[in-house]
C-alpha cells in the first residue's frame, strides 16, 4: 500500500536530509585530512557512507511501497572548523536534529496508521541512540584533552580504526 501523500512527504524530506548528512560527514573527514588528522579524517568518511545507506534505506521503503521518489540537490555543507571539538561538537549537535526529525516521523507514521514505515523507522529509532552516543564519547574525550596533542595523536589513531560496517 502506497504510503499517504504526507508520509510520502515525509519520508522524501528524511531521505535527502540523509543525503545531505553523508555529504556533511564527508566534508569534516577533507576538513580533518587538512588538519593532517587521519584517523579522524577515517571515523568521518566511514560515518558518510553509513548516513548514505540510511538515505538508501528510506529510498528503497518508498520503492517497495511505489511511492514518489524525489532526490534533490545536495546543500554545501560546511567545511572549516577552529578545531577538532568544534567539529565534533557540530556532528553531535547534528545528530540531536537528525533524532527530532525521525522522532518526527514516527509520531507521523503512527498517527496515520502507516505501520509499514513504523516498523521501518524502529531500525532509526535505535540507530540514533547510537549516532548520538559515538559522537558524543568523542566530545567529551576532545573536552578532557584540552591542548594536549599527545593526546590528540592518541584519539586520532583510536579513530582510525573504525572500519565501515
Amino acid at each position: 500500500m502506497i504510503p499517504s501523500k504526507k508520509m510520502e512527504t515525509m519520508l522524501n524530506k528524511q531521505m535527502n536530509a540523509e543525503f545531505y548528512n553523508s555529504h556533511l560527514y564527508q566534508a569534516m573527514a577533507g576538513w580533518f585530512e587538512g588538519q593532517n588528522l587521519p584517523g579522524f579524517a577515517q571515523w568521518m568518511e566511514v560515518q558518510a557512507g553509513e548516513e548514505r545507506g540510511h538515505a538508501l534505506r528510506i529510498y528503497n521503503h518508498l520503492k517497495e511501497r511505489r511511492a514518489a521518489i524525489l532526490v534533490e540537490g545536495v546543500p554545501a555543507a560546511p567545511n572549516k572548523y577552529k578545531s577538532a571539538l568544534e567539529a565534533f561538537t557540530a556532528a553531535f549537535d547534528h545528530e540531536v536534529h537528525v533524532s527530532k526529525e525521525i522522532n518526527k516521523l514516527m509520531e507521523a507514521a503512527l498517527a496515520e496508521k502507516d505501520y509499514a514505515t513504523a516498523k521501518m523507522l524502529e531500525w532509526f529509532v535505535t540507530e540514533q541512540v547510537e549516532e548520538e552516543a559515538q559522537t558524543d564519547a568523542v566530545v567529551v574525550q576532545l573536552k578532557m584533552i584540552g591542548n594536549s596533542l599527545g593526546s590528540l595523536m592518541y584519539i586520532d589513531r583510536h579513530l582510525g580504526k573504525r572500519k565501515a560496517a
